[in-house]
């Protein structure tokens, strides 16, 4: 039969197993979400997700389709092959027809 030291001590040996299993699905699961850019221009009226100047003060707050200066999230690396009826997205703030 196990004395009661023992017990405890198996108890925190699987305890610790358990947090460090835990810890390294946190960690892949971070690792595996795509890097993201701001993209200017291309989301749609009330679809940005925050502010780049003058007519955006944050999320959804974009007034036209597309407008240079409100930018959305995308995946590192394809901004600027989204293509739009205005042209392509930029990884910066860009002049737009209002």
């Amino acid at each position: 039969m196990m004395s009661q030291k023992s017990t405890v001590l198996t108890s925190l040996a699987i305890a610790g197993a358990l947090t460090s299993a835990l810890t390294m699905v946190a960690s892949t699961a971070q690792a595996q979400q795509p890097a993201k850019e701001k993209c200017f221009g291309v989301a749609l009226k009330g679809q940005n997700d925050c502010a780049a100047g003058a007519g955006t003060t944050c999320a959804a707050t974009s007034k036209v389709d597309y407008q240079g200066n409100a930018w959305k999230l995308v995946d590192k690396g394809a901004c600027v092959a989204t293509k739009t009826p205005l042209g392509a997205g930029s990884l910066t703030a860009i002049k737009r027809p209002a």
